[in-house]
């Protein structure tokens, strides 16, 4: 058994309405939900599913039906829908007491449910995501955002910045150190041996010999020389346009996208629902699911699970492989 640290992100979200609705499966790991209590009782009496509790996390609950809960406070009662500034300092104590016990070896892995940004921000906490607040709070040099939907998994070069300054992100090292990570991680993690890299260009038709734009030359092209030397299997920079089909993806185990919305857009569309975000360069494993908050569905019937059930099952899988 695996124990796994839950955090259910946004609590006037749909992230409870999923850890509730899944726990009332078995599981083969032992879930260990950081959150308030209260909270999840309540969501789960609106829901209308008969849910028992404990807090005993020496044997987390493994049965359907039945939760452990390690109790951490809001400010208030988190109504479905309505986000509560007020309530940004408890969600994020929880999340700072599952990064502490992920540390120091009491959880094998921590999975999260989904964050509102806009809320912490209004808190007067800068907040950029989950990924960049794991990889300060581990005190780690960085980190790599992979999604993976079946045998499909794309990482990004850069994550949460704005599109106008993608480019002045992007340098050698950054792209080293980021293609070295995924490297490391498909084998390590993922068992992958002698993983294969396709890396997407940044402009269109990746650069076209330098008439769209020179990141291509000045960046990508050069440290892909570099690394393919030091022994790593890439090809690219291939234009992202085509990049994404058959004759390229077959023979890939990962695709580095330059930034956010190039590569996450196909990803979802191929598998929506049943992706998984992974946290790579934690000394940790971290999953999440690869959708929003949906506070117009938070306390409703009918929110499908299987991206946070993905999450779970690839955390225990990972968490595993990596002892």
């Amino acid at each position: 058994m695996k124990r796994l640290a839950i955090t259910p992100g946004e609590p006037a979200g749909i992230g409870p309405d999923l850890i509730i609705r899944l726990a009332c499966e078995s599981r083969q790991d032992g879930w260990l939900v950081l959150a308030d209590a209260d909270m999840l009782a309540q969501r789960a009496e609106c829901l209308g599913i008969p849910l028992t509790f404990d807090d005993n996390a020496d044997a987390p609950a493994q049965a359907g039906g039945h939760l452990t809960v390690l109790h951490h406070p809001l400010h208030g009662r988190a109504v479905p829908g309505q986000l509560d500034t007020r309530n940004v300092p408890g969600v994020l104590a929880a999340l700072d007491a599952a990064i502490a016990g992920c540390l120091d070896g009491t959880f094998q892995a921590l999975v999260t449910g989904p964050m509102q940004k806009s809320v912490v921000n209004e808190a007067g906490i800068a907040f950029s995501g989950h990924t960049e607040y794991l990889a300060a709070a581990a005190g780690v040099d960085d980190v790599v955002m992979l999604l993976v939907a079946g045998g499909l998994r794309v990482a990004l070069a850069t994550t949460h910045v704005p599109l106008r300054a993608v480019a002045g992100s992007l340098t050698q090292a950054l792209l080293a150190r980021r293609l070295d990570l995924l490297n490391e991680h498909l084998e390590s993690w993922f068992g992958i041996s002698s993983p294969r890299i396709v890396v997407a260009g940044l402009n269109p038709h990746a650069g076209e010999s330098g008439h769209l734009g020179t990141e291509e030359i000045d960046i990508i092209e050069p440290v892909c020389a570099r690394l393919k030397e030091a022994g790593l299997d890439l090809v690219g920079p291939l234009p992202a346009d085509t990049l994404f089909t058959p004759p390229h993806l077959d023979a890939a185990d990962a695709v580095m996208a330059m930034y956010h919305d190039q590569g996450l857009p196909v990803l979802k569309y191929a598998g929506f629902g049943s992706a998984v975000n992974v946290t790579l360069g934690l000394p940790f494993v971290r999953t999440s699911v690869d959708h929003g908050t949906a506070l117009d569905l938070a306390g409703r019937d009918g929110v499908a699970t299987s991206s946070m059930a993905a999450a779970l099952s690839l955390a225990g899988e990972l968490a595993a492989r990596v002892g």
